[in-house]
């Protein structure tokens, strides 16, 4: 990535005595990260209904970071962290091995995304992630619920969930957004509707032994019905997302 985008969003999270400060909860401050030429225009028209800088600034992304991507599905966010940590920071995209035996298109992002100078790849089975230890951020949209797919054992969160656990330093971030199901839905909505309640998520990450941090409304569509196939026509890119922030105990 350019180096001029690195200092861009350097100096609004460095603090005078040039030591790495929280990343800034202004969204503002990712403007240059998004207009990255660099990033597909595929990508780019998507960042408004994703709310992408806000998204950036929720999960406390920075430069020089080591970010990653859990389940990449298409690498969306994989290329907006490769913008945003910049030539010093490094991602690690996972996309499980059960993924991209299932369907091509997989295969394909996890290819892309090795091959940016910045990325790493990881292609392990689902309950299995081998991320680096040390990181600072683990992230997650639109996938957790997979976790709990009818075809992978009943463990498979708690599986990841730990792995998360003991990838990230002492107080990092593992942020999860979601397809938001209706409270007491049951972890079957995850299978037949690609969906999950907020709570089963922070009761299972609780678990692990994280640590609420904070959880954000800006995805949420109070006309999702949140019963609704998040495929369905009638819903398919505006279903009702919950953010939530998790932090490792320091």
């Amino acid at each position: 990535m350019r180096r001029s985008l690195i200092l861009v969003v350097s100096a609004a999270v460095l603090m005078s005595t040039g030591a790495m400060a929280p990343a800034p909860q202004d969204s503002g401050a990712y403007a240059a990260v998004l207009a990255d030429a660099d990033r597909p225009e595929a990508d780019t028209a998507r960042d408004a209904a994703r709310k992408t800088a806000e998204v950036l600034s929720f999960a406390e992304v920075g430069p020089g970071q080591t970010i990653g991507d859990m389940i990449i599905g298409g690498g969306y966010f994989t290329r907006v962290f490769a913008s945003a940590v910049g030539e010093e920071g490094q991602v690690v995209a996972w996309q499980p091995a059960e993924f991209i035996a299932f369907q091509a298109s997989y295969g394909e992002s996890i290819t892309a995304a090795d091959a940016m100078d910045n990325v790493s790849a990881i292609r392990s089975p689902i309950g299995a992630p081998e991320f680096p230890t040390g990181m600072d951020l683990i992230f997650t949209a639109q996938n957790y619920h997979d976790l709990h797919l009818r075809p992978f054992p009943a463990d498979t969160a708690a599986k990841v969930n730990a792995a998360v656990f003991a990838a990230l330093k002492p107080g990092g971030l593992y942020v999860i957004v979601d397809h938001a199901a209706t409270a007491g839905a049951g972890l079957d909505v995850a299978d037949t509707l690609h969906r999950i309640d907020i709570a089963d998520v922070k009761r299972e990450v609780g678990a692990a032994g994280f640590v609420l941090d904070g959880e954000s409304d800006i995805l949420l569509n109070a006309e999702d019905p949140l019963t609704a196939n998040v495929f369905d026509p009638s819903i398919r890119g505006h279903t009702s997302q919950f953010m939530l922030r998790f932090r490792k105990p320091a």
